[in-house]
């Protein structure tokens, strides 16, 4: 059983301490993931080590490790039902999201996490390590240089950019069936108006992430197969 900086078991003399584990434990039973992630302690170690490189790299503006599990960890995990295919492509990932969740919540896909801040993937590599994630590959590049050899079924952005440039810049990553998936915090009213020069449709879905008092919404967008992608 983990037993780091964040030990569910511990008891606080406080009694509006609020345990950081069993608020995950419980935003998975709520999210229905149970299944994939009940008893896994791997959630709270990526939190840890988020925590301790933070003190030093300043990684993410978010503190305490209660709002870290409510605004990243769970925030990620409530896109995992729109997910689709085995390749999954999240860019500008950052610390890690969310690629990092979804990639302990979802071990039989393959995940690519793309950054072009080699501090934050240093952050990424070592944390990988310590988790021993098999099914993660790293990637140091601008969005719009990246050339994979295989496209991808899903691409993710949380903190990118607004849609059209999102689809200017990363549609030519997605594969013909795939999906472009764009998570927002309130519904993205603009951004879905200014899609209208580029022909894409866009669907904007409502989430609910457990804890957080907060609007929050996933767009899935699908290339059209216009020639739309990155700059030449």
């Amino acid at each position: 059983m983990y037993t780091g900086l964040y030990n569910r078991n511990r008891k606080s003399r406080n009694n509006n301490f609020v345990d950081p584990g069993e608020l995950l434990d419980d935003g998975i039973l709520e999210l229905g993931l149970e299944e994939r992630l009940g008893g896994d302690d791997l959630l709270m170690e990526y939190v840890t080590e988020l925590m301790n490189w933070n003190r030093v790299y300043n990684l993410t503006s978010v503190r305490k490790p209660t709002d870290i599990v409510t605004r990243h960890i769970l925030d990620s995990l409530s896109i995992v039902e729109h997910l689709r295919g085995d390749r999954i492509l999240d860019i500008g990932t950052g610390a890690g999201l969310p690629g990092i969740p979804l990639a302990i919540a979802c071990p039989e896909r393959e995940f690519v996490l793309l950054d072009s801040s080699s501090k934050k993937l240093r952050f990424v590599q070592q944390t990988l390590g310590i988790l021993k994630l098999d099914n993660v590959r790293l990637e140091s590049v601008r969005v719009d240089e990246y050339q994979p050899d295989t496209l991808f079924d899903t691409t993710i952005c949380r903190a990118f950019s607004d849609l059209p440039d999102y689809y200017r810049y990363a549609s030519h990553l997605c594969n013909d069936d795939g999906c472009m998936l764009a998570m927002k915090g309130v519904y993205p009213m603009t951004e879905i108006e200014c899609l209208g020069d580029t022909g894409v449709d866009a669907d904007v879905i409502a989430l609910k992430v457990p804890g957080l008092d907060a609007e929050r919404h996933v767009v899935s967008m699908r290339p059209n197969g216009n020639g739309q992608g990155a700059p030449g």
